[in-house]
Parts: C-alpha cells; structure tokens; sequence
C-alpha cells in the first residue's frame, strides 16, 4: 500500500466585515488580500476582486471553533479584515 504524503495547508483567519463571521482563508490565496490592500491603500472606491475560503462554524460537542470544509465560498477581499489572534 502506497504512502501518501501528509499536505499540511495553512489558513489565516479575517474577519468577514458585513457578515460579522470568521473566514479561513488559505496562506497562497491570502497573499492576494496583502497584495490588493497595498495596491488600493488610502482608497475608497475598490474593486470587488474575490478569493476562496472557509466559513467558521462552532463544534458543539468541543465548544470551539472548526473550519467548515464542506462548503468551499467566494468572498470579495474588500470585506475582509486580519483577524488578530495575540
């Protein structure tokens, strides 16, 4: 039996801005959100350019938060906000 390699994916969390709920997003994916927050810097009209990611949900059974890895959505990145975790 073949070994597959273990893929280790990492996901930042933003803050979805009108929705008011956590967004996983992965490191590749958000490196669109920096890019597109330092073009548009100090501007206020910006384009609805999106990225894909993964609501938040909360796990009853642990009372935690877990990524919801079953519905995969489109989110615009001007909506988005770092989530600060410290």
């Amino acid at each position: 039996m073949p070994i597959l390699p273990f893929q280790n994916v990492e996901h930042l969390v933003y803050e979805h801005q009108s929705a008011g709920k956590l967004v996983a997003i992965e490191k590749e994916e958000s490196k669109k959100v920096g890019a597109f927050f330092k073009k548009y810097k100090g501007k206020k009209s910006k384009p609805s350019e999106k990225v894909t990611g993964f609501w938040f949900v909360l796990d009853e059974e642990h009372n935690s938060l877990k990524i919801d890895f079953s519905e995969e959505i489109q989110i615009e990145i001007k909506e988005l906000e770092l989530f600060p975790l410290k």
